[in-house]
């Protein structure tokens, strides 16, 4: 078959799961551009259903369970935040979830190896503020990402102008460093990020922070109009997303993608304080969305 976006063909594969045309030792592995590029292109939905977790919440054992139920339930890919100190686009919901995960003592190895294991079972794009990033250098927090199988790097605090740097690093690891609009970003800002989107583009639908609302944004469908008309890969919308009923909203509107974080990270903090469990929680919602984004 041909993988979107790259045009690399892969060898389709056969009965046992060997290669039709060569065994599975002389097939390259895609890359994690191509990974994202065949999970939206074969989810067989309105669009795909990307949940978003913190890494390390509640624990580091914890948060892999949830990242791995919401695969069970539905995930086409998952989104998984690094938790930080002062996580600037994050609302109170996910940045106490994030507080709660540093003080349980979670780290970026820590969360890298929930990466590796959920990784293994579906495309993981790793959301992570720039401190992190440049923390390490690019190239070595790259090589770590790459290490752990991820398909690919959001860092929503990285401006377009400083981030050559890590795309290229990016670039030369398979990755997709996923660029983000807003509902603000001016025409000719929207076409230079999209001349360097890779994976898929990220539509904030609001201007603020993360968090779930009543009603999806009237300004949804035309955030997700305007990055069509420029982007080359797919466009996931996110923020705001909280209801199956949004999510539906929201694939009809024409995103390629849903992005649902508050929401989920919300029950596994319910389910966490109450004794139950949190992956329990956080799967049946993600089936509820998978079901609304059925064809």
């Amino acid at each position: 078959m041909v993988l979107p976006e790259t045009g690399t063909s892969v060898a389709a594969p056969g009965p046992g799961g060997s290669s039709a045309s060569a065994s599975a030792s002389s097939v390259t592995p895609p890359t994690g551009a191509q990974r994202l590029a065949a999970a939206f292109a074969g989810h067989g939905r309105r669009a795909a259903l990307m949940p978003y977790l913190m890494g390390g919440f509640p624990t580091l054992t914890e948060s892999r369970r949830i990242g791995e139920a919401c695969q069970d339930a539905g995930a086409d890919v998952l989104e998984l935040g690094v938790p930080f100190s002062d996580p600037l686009a994050d609302g109170p919901v996910i940045h106490q979830a994030g507080t709660r995960a540093l003080a349980h003592g979670a780290t970026v190895d820590g969360v890298l190896e929930v990466a590796a294991a959920l990784a293994a079972r579906g495309p993981v794009v790793v959301m992570c503020y720039a401190n992190l990033v440049l923390a390490r250098g690019p190239e070595a927090f790259t090589d770590a990402l790459g290490q752990a199988g991820a398909s690919g790097l959001i860092v929503p605090d990285l401006p377009s102008e400083e981030a050559p740097g890590v795309l290229e690093a990016c670039d030369e690891r398979g990755l997709a460093l996923v660029a983000l609009v807003a509902p603000t970003t001016p025409a000719d800002r929207l076409a230079l990020i999209c001349q360097r989107a890779r994976g898929f583009l990220y539509a904030v639908s609001v201007v603020g922070t993360t968090g779930e609302r009543g009603t999806l944004s009237e300004t949804s469908a035309a955030v997700v109009a305007r990055a069509r008309e420029h982007s080359p890969v797919p466009v996931a919308v996110g923020f705001g997303i909280a209801t199956a009923a949004q999510a539906r909203a929201a694939a009809d509107a024409g995103a390629d993608g849903v992005i649902v974080g508050s929401r989920l990270v919300r029950a596994a903090a319910e389910a966490a304080d109450t004794g139950a469990d949190p992956a329990a929680a956080v799967a049946e919602i993600v089936a509820e969305m998978a079901r609304a984004l059925e064809l």
